[in-house]
């Protein structure tokens, strides 16, 4: 069986940088950081005070407000997010066979708010089970992208994938692997979070895994630097169509890239922390370079996990050295979780459209808040510190991995 080519169409975004995808591409390129406080709740006596949160965004601005009551937050946004990608890929979905566009998620969490505001309403009340008849619909993580399919009548495959952070990868290589063999010519495809709440704050914090850099909130997400301390929690949603290229060509459609593979491992080793060597980022970049069909040569730049931890951006870099040898060195390295933060679940997509993006206009942005040298990363390796780099970017790679020891890589190629 010949495997269809696939192919994206169709890009939306959602961030604590920009509520679209242009807003979101013009702030990467200027190294605009998304940390501020919290404006959600009061952090009074949280040992980290701030996130990235999303900026001037109203739901009701885009949805129907008796129908975004009935969602979550992280619903709210792949709705949004989702609405823009399809709106970009210029599908017309009067002519479009709805049996065959499919919707595949990606959420680390789910509705975290919902779970945590049910539950707090019956810890303060009388004992008696008065929940929310929309508790359950608001939370489930699979509900994002049954309201997706939902609106626009698409009936083809629909669900969730949950790996953690790895989980819009998962959904995007789901995807892929669903158009290249036949059984969809559309998917809709991201992911989404909204875990920045109390739970989600007071939970990170508890594993010491945040940053704790309170006085300057704009600079702790570092990725690669020597005082780096934890990640910055952010939330949205991006969005990705991806078509078989024969059904796009046909309809004449924008072509932003190909997707030429995806991989998978599994670190195998401990719940949160990374394997010290980088096994499972090893393997899982290989994998990925093997399914594409690629030579390690061929790719141009890799979108880090780079969450700005003490051990897992050493780790992924020294991975990176590994697999790609001298040629480690001629590719332009970054973490937009520096500008960002942390979307958990909908960090593989958010990161991949800036990697398409970077293809797109031959920039790649930047990694911000470097101003100290980690002794135990290769001074040699290019990881684009503080200011975007002009270079003509033909393969890119996106990683990302999640706890549990989840790791996804997808990576993509620039049509000629």
């Amino acid at each position: 069986m010949e495997l269809k080519r696939v192919v994206v169409t169709g890009l939306g975004a959602l961030t604590p940088i920009g509520n679209t995808k242009d807003e979101y591409w013009e702030a990467l390129l200027k190294g605009k950081s998304g940390a501020a406080p919290i404006t959600y709740f009061d952090t009074e006596k949280f040992k980290t005070k701030f996130a990235c949160e999303l900026k001037n965004f109203n739901a009701t601005d885009f949805l129907d407000r008796k129908e975004a009551r009935k969602m979550d937050r992280f619903t709210q946004y792949a709705m949004v997010a989702s609405d823009e990608a399809i709106s970009d890929s210029g599908l017309d979905l009067d002519k479009v066979n709805k049996l065959r566009v499919g919707v595949i998620w990606g959420a680390g969490i789910g509705g975290l708010e919902t779970f945590q505001k049910e539950v707090l309403n019956f810890a303060e009340g009388d004992g008696t089970p008065r929940f929310n008849p929309f508790f359950i619909p608001k939370m489930i993580a699979d509900i994002a992208p049954g309201n997706i399919s939902i609106k626009h009548g698409f009936m083809g495959p629909n669900y969730t994938t949950v790996s953690a952070c790895a989980s819009s990868a998962n959904a995007m290589i789901d995807s892929l692997n669903t158009i290249r063999l036949g059984y969809c010519d559309v998917v809709v495809t991201g992911g989404s979070e909204a875990a920045v709440t109390i739970a989600g704050m007071g939970g990170f914090n508890a594993m010491h895994a945040l940053s704790t850099r309170n006085e300057s909130p704009e600079s702790a997400s570092r990725p690669f630097d020597g005082t780096r301390d934890g990640f910055v929690l952010g939330e949205g949603a991006g969005a990705i169509i991806l078509e078989s290229y024969e059904h796009a060509k046909a309809r004449g459609a924008k072509i932003y890239a190909e997707v030429l593979g995806g991989g998978l491992s599994s670190d195998a080793h401990h719940m949160t922390a990374p394997h010290p060597e980088g096994i499972g980022v090893i393997a899982v970049m290989k994998n990925c370079l093997e399914n594409a069909g690629i030579n390690p040569e061929e790719v141009d730049h890799i979108n880090t996990h780079g969450t700005s931890t003490p051990l897992g951006d050493v780790a992924e870099l020294k991975a990176i050295s590994e697999v790609f040898g001298d040629h480690a060195k001629n590719i332009s390295i970054n973490s937009t979780k520096s500008m960002t933060g942390h979307l958990l679940g909908a960090a593989g997509a958010i990161e991949s459209i800036a990697s398409i993006l970077a293809m797109e206009h031959g920039i790649v942005p930047p990694t911000i808040n470097h101003t100290t040298i980690d002794e135990r990363i290769d001074p040699e390796l290019n990881l684009t510190l503080n200011k975007a780099q002009k270079r003509e970017v033909k393969v890119a790679m996106s990683n990302t991995f999640g706890f549990g020891g989840h790791n996804a890589c997808v990576l993509f190629k620039k049509l000629d």
